[in-house]
C-alpha cells in the first residue's frame, strides 16, 4: 500500500518564455539533482514550477543565475504501486477523513513504483491516514 511522508517542494516562479524548462532542468541536472516530481504551468506571462528534488540546497543554488524566486513548501509525497486503483485508494482514504485536497501532481511510467505529490488543508493528518 501507500507510504506518505513530508517532503519540502520547491515553489519557483519566473517569467515565462520559450525553452524555460529546458534552462530548469539543466541547471538543476549540472548540478547532479534528481528531480523526484515535478509540475509546471504558466500563467500571466509568468511560469510557476513546482519540484521535489533529492537537494533542495543544490537546486536553488543551481538556479541563482536565472534569477528565479523560489520559495520552499511543506507537502506530502506519496509512494504508491504503480497500477490501477492505487490513487483511488489513497484519494478515498483522504476522502473519507475529510480532508479538502488543495492540488495534486503525480508521475507513473512504466516501472513498479509511482508518487503523488500533494498539498491538503491538513497534511500531518493525511500522513497519518495513509500510513494506517
Amino acid at each position: 500500500m501507500a507510504k506518505a511522508k513530508r517532503v519540502k517542494q520547491l515553489n519557483i516562479t519566473m517569467p515565462n518564455k520559450a525553452g524555460l524548462l529546458s534552462e530548469i532542468s539543466s541547471a538543476i541536472a549540472g548540478a547532479k539533482v534528481d528531480i523526484s516530481a515535478i509540475c509546471a504551468y504558466e500563467m500571466d506571462r509568468k511560469a510557476y514550477f513546482m519540484a521535489v528534488t533529492e537537494s533542495n540546497a543544490k537546486t536553488k543554488k543551481a538556479l541563482a543565475p536565472l534569477k528565479a524566486v523560489i520559495e520552499e513548501e511543506d507537502v506530502v509525497m506519496v509512494e504508491l504501486p504503480n497500477k490501477v486503483g492505487s490513487l483511488q485508494q489513497v484519494a478515498k482514504k483522504i476522502a473519507d477523513a475529510g480532508i479538502d485536497i488543495i492540488y495534486i501532481y503525480a508521475t507513473a511510467g512504466t516501472g513498479k513504483l509511482s508518487y503523488c505529490v500533494f498539498k491538503s488543508v491538513d497534511d500531518k493528518k493525511a500522513i497519518r491516514v495513509l500510513n494506517k
